[in-house]
């Protein structure tokens, strides 16, 4: 669980316009060891992309599942990979 990973989670429910990608970034600098982003889709998700240990990756996925977020999430659905960098921090966009 020490190895780095990329963790690709889509949150689905009332994300946006509550603070959420502000949140998920706060949470993941609280983490610490993360870079990535989190992003507003256009169908209503948010897209949150972490790269960094394992473990923390999967701390900030426990947060996103825990209900203790803003708005109402009613569901994540993530995929692992091999981290690919060029993120220089963790972003909103």
């Amino acid at each position: 669980m020490n190895d780095d990973a990329r963790l690709t989670a889509w949150v689905r429910g009332r994300v946006q316009g509550v603070g959420f990608r502000w949140f998920t970034r706060a949470n993941a600098l609280e983490i610490g060891g993360l870079t990535g982003f989190a992003s507003n889709l256009e169908d209503g998700r948010v897209q949150v992309v972490a790269e960094g240990p394992s473990e923390n990756c999967h701390r900030l996925l426990e947060w996103l599942r825990s209900g203790d977020t803003p708005g109402r999430v009613d569901g994540v659905t993530e995929i692992w990979d091999a981290p690919r960098g060029g993120y220089d921090g963790f972003d909103i966009r």
